[in-house]
């Protein structure tokens, strides 16, 4: 078997691998449930490669993305469920549903309308599905009841916040003004003090849940994805650690030798080197 530029090659691979008696053992013993955090750490590593700006890691995190849903899509095949050109049907037949301002009547919409449209699209689709499960006995897989539903469990949990946030702010469930969300940071932060004070683990948690719902909610007002500047702030912090133990290294010394103000002093001067102009 070589590689190909078809698709068809990566289902014939992806069908071998599965084959009982000649496949492969770790394959054949995988399930939906035990692959889905490769499915996780695939998408992340695309995110990772488009925000370093890698197209050619790019392009190969994207084919361990295709994997993932080939395998899934091989696992249901072999159940009966459905199969690979199942998946690609409904994902076509959801974008032409979704656009008719492309592929129907409706022309000529703003960005907005096009956004709006979208949203009324969605929900229709999510009616359909719920009278369909319902219909078939099937429970529930939407992540609440009420006007909050629907926005999945498992997110990760800052979007998870935009989201809930923003989906409230439609009906007009929100701070008009960015301030007012600060205000209630500089609020919720106070009681984190309070919470500390107590001594109680489970108190403190919950205080500083609230305070990280409401950055949350700031970024969102401010037009910010809360995860990724989290990633970048968590890139930024392990490069300028990275750049003290360096630093540490060339006078022969490690991070355990070093003192907080030394190690503070450091990381100034790498924060300074950064924000300098010219600096990459």
């Amino acid at each position: 078997m070589k590689p190909s530029r078809d698709i068809s090659g990566l289902l014939a691979i992806m069908a071998a691998l599965r084959t009982p008696g000649s496949g492969c053992p770790w394959d054949l013993e995988q399930t939906f449930a035990s692959i889905t955090p490769y499915t996780l750490e695939e998408a992340y590593e695309v995110v990772d490669a488009i925000e370093r700006g890698d197209l050619g890691d790019l392009k190969e995190e994207l084919g361990d993305l295709l994997l993932q849903v080939v395998f899934h899509a091989r696992m249901a095949e072999e159940q009966g469920a459905f199969a690979f050109p199942d998946v690609v049907e409904a994902i076509t037949r959801k974008l032409i549903r979704r656009h008719p301002h492309v592929f129907g009547n409706a022309r000529d919409l703003s960005p907005d309308e096009v956004k709006a449209l979208w949203d009324d699209i969605k929900r229709e689709e999510k009616a359909e599905r719920r009278a369909e499960r319902e219909q078939l006995g099937l429970p529930s897989h939407e992540g609440g009841k009420g006007f909050l539903g629907g926005i999945p469990a498992p997110l990760p949990a800052l979007t998870r916040a935009q989201k809930l946030t923003a989906k409230a702010a439609k009906v007009g469930f929100d701070w008009p003004d960015a301030t007012q969300v600060i205000d209630k940071i500089h609020e919720e932060l106070d009681e984190v003090k309070e919470a500390a004070e107590t001594g109680r683990p489970e108190r403190i948690e919950d205080e500083i849940g609230d305070l990280i719902f409401a950055v949350a909610n700031l970024a969102r007002h401010y037009g910010v994805d809360p995860e990724t500047a989290l990633r970048r702030t968590n890139a930024k912090f392990e490069r300028r650690f990275g750049a003290i133990e360096t630093a540490l290294q060339e006078q022969g010394r490690t991070l355990d030798d070093a003192s907080l103000d030394e190690m503070e002093a450091l990381w100034v001067a790498a924060k300074n080197r950064e924000r300098a102009p010219g600096a990459s």
